[in-house]
């Protein structure tokens, strides 16, 4: 068994495959247990690409990906075409790329968890300490979370979001995609206030991405962004995080996407270079 920190794979640098390698990664579903925020969760999707198989398997970085809201984990691949993008990474990357595991963090296709822990669910709880403490346990990855990131689309680009300020010692990283100025379960920030936290308008808003950056730094992490350029209201949203995370010292990289509204081509489009931001900042070689 792994000691706690140990990863799990030969270091990238250098590495080489020892025998073939599948021509694709390979696609699987697993349950993962809320054993600490009691949290009931759909299945998840688990991408482990060819290099996982590799007699000499790398020490593999880790992609947790949020769908959005209504909605849940298999949007991302329908809609996000995941499959499509990590096979074409990984091979012109020589088989490497990113574990990408799909959570689930709302319990079913209309719920709004908002990805916090509130009077609404432990949602925080579940994406920290469960599924991470599963991705460790489970998965042979690399476990230093300097090699970890956190990405989403709408919903879940907020939710990315919100894990790289709430806990940037786990995902220093983010893809944001089509993400809101912060989580809501309403358009009246007030009912999103009550259905969360009744009464208490700080424990609501000190958690959210905007305020949390107001007050800490954060040099040593990473984000990118995308809004369609035909979304105003994600635009705004996408210049108003790109400024504030500049500010706390993220390093941002924030595009507009043409000829898109608020869809899944946000991320389709953007996807691969989002992904090279990332192995450039892990030193994947390709």
């Amino acid at each position: 068994m792994r000691q706690p920190g140990q990863s799990d794979g030969v270091p990238l640098d250098g590495w080489t495959p020892q025998g073939e390698l599948p021509a694709g990664g390979t696609l699987r579903r697993a349950a993962i247990p809320g054993m600490l925020s009691a949290f009931a969760a759909r299945e998840a999707y688990i991408y482990l690409p060819p290099a996982y198989f590799a007699a000499n398997r790398p020490a593999l970085p880790v992609l947790v990906l949020i769908a959005g809201q209504p909605g849940g984990p298999a949007d991302w691949l329908t809609g996000g075409a995941l499959l499509d993008h990590m096979d074409a990474f990984a091979a012109s990357h020589g088989g490497l790329a990113p574990v990408v595991v799909i959570p689930d963090p709302n319990g079913s296709q209309s719920a709004n968890t908002m990805c916090m822990d509130s009077r609404i669910a432990k949602a925080d709880t579940y994406l920290t300490k469960d599924v991470v403490g599963w991705i460790g346990s489970t998965l042979a990855v690399d476990t230093n979370h300097r090699n970890w990131a956190a990405g989403g689309f709408s919903f879940g680009g907020t939710c990315a979001l919100q894990l790289a300020t709430r806990h940037p010692e786990l995902f220093p990283a983010a893809l944001a995609f089509s993400a809101e100025a912060e989580p809501a379960v309403a358009k009246e920030r007030q009912k999103t206030i009550e259905a969360s936290f009744p009464g208490d308008s700080e424990a609501f808003t000190r958690q959210t991405p905007l305020a949390i950056m107001a007050q800490q730094r954060f040099e040593d992490s990473a984000l990118y962004l995308t809004a369609g350029q035909d979304d105003p209201e994600f635009l705004e949203y996408l210049h108003t995080l790109a400024a504030a995370a500049e500010k706390a010292g993220f390093t941002v990289r924030a595009y507009e996407v043409e000829h898109t509204g608020h869809s899944w081509d946000t991320s389709s489009r953007r996807i691969a270079d989002a992904l090279q931001f990332l192995a450039d900042r892990w030193g994947l070689p390709g």
